[in-house]
């Protein structure tokens, strides 16, 4: 993620100090802020999914191969989630979406996730993007549309994506505590 950012400072001859946040998947403010949101959503549905999928942002194999540690981060998020839901791996499942090319990419799939429950029989689900800081472009038209689109051709009833953390109270916390911890580093 810091490569451009880094190339452009090799180039300076001044090296500013700098600091970067590193990955917070399974920061308890973090997995706390998700949990609340999801579950707020789901208070204001006229119905109870039977499947909630974290949808996470796609990578090649080979860069997981190579060791990446995206798809551990993506699977620890989910899987502390369940922990803090007092969900079991049926009710909250990992899927990946946004993939391109003739590569392999992380699997399952999500919209052939949401193609296949719905083939299965299962009536409501719902999708939320924990990879995604804020709702954009893939979180609302891949997501809220399209994915929404395929279970409702494939047989389901029920679907509803809950939206990221945006400029929540709960996001805005998550910001504010890396923040806090980070510059703390600086005294």
């Amino acid at each position: 993620m810091n490569d451009k950012f880094f190339e452009a400072l090799a180039k300076m001859r001044f090296q500013p100090a700098i600091r970067t946040v590193p990955s917070y998947q399974d920061e308890p403010v973090y997995i706390e802020a998700l949990a609340r949101s999801i579950e707020k959503h789901l208070e204001s549905l006229d119905f109870e999914p039977e499947v909630v999928i974290a949808s996470y942002h796609g990578i090649p194999q080979s860069y997981f191969r190579r060791g990446d540690p995206y798809h551990c981060h993506c699977q620890k998020t989910t899987r502390l989630l369940r922990e803090r839901l007092g969900w079991d791996e049926k009710k909250l499942m990992t899927c990946f979406q946004s993939r391109f090319g003739p590569e392999e990419w992380l699997q399952p799939y999500t919209d052939k996730t949401v193609e296949k429950l719905a083939r299965e029989g299962v009536k409501s689900i719902a999708v939320f993007n924990p990879g995604f800081v804020s709702d954009c472009l893939e979180t609302l038209e891949e997501i809220a549309g399209e994915a929404g689109e395929i279970f409702h051709e494939a047989g389901g009833k029920n679907f509803t994506h809950i939206p990221c953390l945006n400029d929540a109270d709960e996001g805005m916390a998550v910001i504010e505590t890396l923040v806090r911890r980070e510059l703390s580093g600086w005294l």
